[in-house]
């Protein structure tokens, strides 16, 4: 199945986590609205790393997704894995699995992320049960 939608996402630094300071880690939450076919908030984590050479960076995210999808309530996670080599983008954005909850249980898929002019608009192919 395919979903689509825009979404709204506040990025927030936090503070290193005790002990990790001398990694240069950047540390941010993530509070994000769907609207579309998902009609969800949203609440995690952020990792980033930057690199000495310009355009090159990499993070790690995992959020929990609350909501409704086509009309199915639920929850479930998705884990973000980014790399930006040299100016070259490449994102993975995976559903956990079995993290789906209520009748989102069992829930498979991948979520695409297209920002253009400011505008956040995902893609969401998935299956469930």
């Amino acid at each position: 199945m395919h979903a689509s939608g825009t979404f709204d996402v506040k990025l927030a630094p936090q503070p290193p986590a005790p002990g990790t300071e001398p990694a240069g880690l950047g540390r941010l939450s993530i509070d994000k609205r769907f609207h579309g076919d998902l009609e969800a908030t949203s609440l995690g984590e952020m990792l980033s790393a930057g690199t000495e050479v310009p355009g090159s960076a990499g993070y790690v995210a995992i959020e929990r997704v609350t909501g409704t999808l086509h009309g199915r309530e639920g929850s479930f996670v998705l884990m973000h894995y980014g790399l930006m080599e040299r100016g070259t983008p490449g994102l993975r954005v995976s559903v956990v699995p079995d993290s789906g909850t209520g009748a989102l249980e069992g829930i498979r898929g991948e979520l695409t992320i297209l920002i253009e002019q400011g505008r956040h608009e995902y893609g969401f192919e998935y299956e469930l049960p």
